[in-house]
């Protein structure tokens, strides 16, 4: 599976970031005596709490067995600088393809998604990216994962969007197909988008992540999937999709081998 990982970076300066397709930016060398991101109390080093904004303090339960697999990504979306804090240790703890795809998307669309006070479930959340892009648009967003991701989630969620967003992001535990209606049930919860990025791939939960995909729905929910498509089986999903859902391609990314595909819950 695709993944590029890149060493932390110093502090950057958003007018000289040139912003590459994936929405990554190459940081401009900081000025001589310009304050280090550890010195703004914005990050440091990851796992250094020292540094850390006190309301981050306590979330990182992800620990990974070598602190050098941790990483620093940055981002531009939303006019808004993004630092992603990744680990290759944990498929759950980097940014795929498919979600820097859809913050494109989200992006491109905000005026006519009308992200503003929606309420946004992302499913399979990760490292956050795409659950802080709909926030720094003003969504209200819930984000989930498992459990053992969780807390590098917050982190980023919190390092993010804390004073920056309308709403601040949620998180909770959601595990594929496993106790739906108890903890998320339609009485009590709506969506009007539930977004999903590179989910799909080779593993043996996708009937359960069907399941979850149509639970989450209601009549107007619009679910936003960008996966991509590297396997057969990723197809053969797709094909499954289409029966649940009535399906519409909304975008392409060929450099990536990326789609974005709009789902709306077949009721009949």
């Amino acid at each position: 599976m695709d993944v590029c990982l890149s060493s932390e970076q110093p502090p950057l300066h958003l007018q000289d970031a040139p912003r590459t397709p994936s929405g990554r930016f190459e940081p401009a060398p900081a000025a001589e005596g310009a304050p280090r991101e550890e010195e703004e109390g914005t990050g440091g080093t990851p796992g250094d709490t020292n540094n850390m904004d006190p309301s981050l303090h306590g979330l990182q339960q992800f620990v990974p067995t070598d602190y050098e697999s941790y990483t620093q990504e940055h981002y531009l979306f939303a006019g808004a600088k993004i630092v992603i804090q990744e680990s290759i240790e944990s498929y759950g703890a980097v940014v795929w393809p498919g979600a820097t795809a859809l913050c494109q998307y989200l992006e491109e669309h905000s005026e006519e998604l009308n992200l503003q006070d929606a309420k946004v479930l992302e499913i399979g959340a990760g490292p956050g990216l795409v659950s802080i892009v709909a926030s720094l648009l003003g969504a209200q967003v819930t984000a989930t994962d498992l459990p053992d991701v969780l807390g590098n989630l917050q982190y980023n969620l919190l390092k993010n969007t804390l004073k920056r967003s309308a709403h601040l992001p949620e998180v909770r535990e959601l595990v594929w197909g496993e106790s739906l209606e108890q903890h998320f049930p339609r009485s009590a919860f709506y969506y009007d988008y539930i977004l999903a990025s590179d989910v799909v791939y080779h593993h043996y939960f996708l009937d359960k992540l069907l399941a979850t995909m149509a639970h989450l729905c209601q009549p107007g929910t619009v679910l936003l999937w960008a996966n991509k498509f590297r396997f057969s089986t990723d197809y053969d999903f797709l094909e499954k999709f289409k029966q649940v859902f009535d399906t519409t391609l909304v975008a392409e990314f060929p450099e990536s081998s990326v789609k974005v595909f709009q789902g709306i819950l077949k009721w009949d």
